[in-house]
């Protein structure tokens, strides 16, 4: 179990020295292989009896992103041309760092400030990609990154799935969470409630910190591939690797067994042949619908007599009868009643995953209700706006952008879409890996689209 705190180090070093070399797209090496194994890295290390090393190590990240944003900003030669998106986020950022320096709400500075960072230093990660300079990042090389990294995913979760045991039972990830976090051992198999689905059955994370960031990243992966193998001209480059990364992704996204991200795969696959014309996947996908929605009249018409196993999952979710919807339900009402009574919020760390640690969670379980219910309505509209700015920059630029821009569009405006459902089901923002990758890569794109038109990249860089 050594060798995921080794490749923590390791990536985190590696990236280092890139920067230092002055190669700063090396920070993505970190994000990419470090941030994806960070609790993983975090529970080994404390099962091995080394807990003080771990908040030295906890803030590699911010501490890197930080550095580049620094060296970024110093490096710049001329003013950039700012967007109405970058307006907005910082806006949001300013907005939020209010509510962390005056005394709202009922935590102390010291939890605001933990919560500040929980909620908006996806703002940092922004401005962080913004300020690069897009000739000089190889956006191949580090989406190739994340393919072999989705590979190397799903073939922990065959063997997880061979043994029928999850990997987290293995390197402390309860007792981590627990001294860290608060978070006591919950579920049928001492980890928490997330690591198994209705029934009992056994929800599978690989190397991630949870299921659900299992989920989400790959979302990343599979609209990183969607936008390393389609060429200008919508043809999609079928290569072994590609059909080898596109097989893990769906491996990992079956037995993380969460529902929302399930539904996001399939469309941003759906997404995808709208935006490629490609009818074999739009008629496909119509077909399919036709035929779940005949089988589903199948099912439900012998319900009475057989009221168990997938029928009863569908059910159960759509009536909200489950424990999962009904736990996401509950908390929707709690988050909602807050802002209507509350509408410029509670305060910083009155919910989401500070609040959660201290056991004083209102709301929750809902991107969206959690920045709502803790910095207000105002906020919330901002947040919600960015992200559909983002989907209608990338359907606007796609089709006008080449090369590695053009792969840069589609991977964002895929991932936008694909985590516009999950949002509504959890905080998306606190898994340190799918926040950083999202929000990297969207001020990447940003740069590029304000880019001088006398500064095209040249065609060698382009691949």
């Amino acid at each position: 179990m050594f060798i995921f705190p080794l490749i923590y180090i390791t990536s985190f070093i590696v990236a280092i020295r890139e920067v230092f070399k002055g190669n700063r797209a090396g920070v993505l090496l970190f994000m990419i292989f470090g941030l994806s194994v960070y609790t993983t890295a975090m529970s080994v290390t404390f099962m091995l009896g080394l807990k003080s090393l771990i908040p030295f190590f906890q803030f590699f990240k911010e501490g890197l992103i930080l550095s580049v944003l620094v060296l970024n900003i110093v490096s710049l030669k001329q003013r950039p041309r700012f967007h109405l998106i970058d307006y907005a986020i910082f806006a949001f950022l300013l907005y939020t760092i209010l509510y962390a320096i005056l005394p709202i709400g009922e935590q102390s500075f010291a939890q605001r400030i933990i919560a500040l960072k929980s909620t908006s230093f996806f703002t940092v990660v922004y401005f962080t990609g913004r300020l690069f300079d897009p000739k000089t990042v190889y956006v191949n090389k580090y989406f190739n990154y994340i393919i072999l990294l989705t590979i190397a995913a799903g073939a922990v979760v065959m063997v997880e799935v061979i043994f029928d045991k999850q990997l987290q039972t293995l390197t402390g990830f309860a007792d981590y969470n627990y001294y860290f976090f608060n978070f006591e051992p919950s579920g049928d198999f001492g980890l928490n409630w997330t690591f198994q689905s209705e029934g009992g059955y056994k929800r599978f994370a690989s190397f991630f910190t949870t299921p659900l960031e299992h989920a989400g990243a790959t979302l990343i992966a599979l609209s990183v591939i969607a936008a390393t193998y389609t060429t200008d001209n919508n043809k999609f480059r079928f290569t072994n690797t590609g059909m080898l990364a596109l097989g893990a992704s769906f491996m990992s996204i079956i037995f993380a067994i969460s529902r929302a991200p399930l539904a996001s795969y399939f469309l941003i696959i759906y997404v995808y042949g709208l935006l490629t014309k490609r009818k074999l996947i739009t008629q496909t996908a119509h077909t399919a619908i036709v035929l779940a929605v005949i089988y589903l009249v199948y099912l439900f018409s012998r319900f009475e007599n057989n009221n168990t196993g997938i029928v009863e999952v569908i059910v159960n979710t759509v009536d909200f009868s489950n424990p999962s919807s009904v736990g996401h339900l509950i908390e929707w009402v709690q988050g909602i009643m807050a802002m209507i009574a509350q509408p410029l919020g509670l305060g910083l760390g009155s919910s989401g995953r500070v609040a959660g640690s201290l056991g004083e969670n209102v709301g929750g379980e809902n991107q969206f209700i959690i920045i709502g219910v803790q910095v207000g309505v105002i906020a919330l509209i901002l947040y919600l706006a960015i992200y559909i700015m983002f989907i209608k920059i990338g359907l606007k630029w796609l089709n006008q952008l080449k090369g590695k821009e053009r792969k840069v569009c589609m991977a964002v405006l895929l991932l936008k879409i694909g985590f516009f459902i999950p949002l509504f089901t959890s905080e998306v923002e606190s898994s340190s890996y799918i926040s950083y990758m999202n929000w990297f890569l969207s001020g990447l794109l940003i740069s590029i689209i304000m880019l001088p038109k006398t500064a095209s990249i040249p065609a060698e860089n382009v691949y």
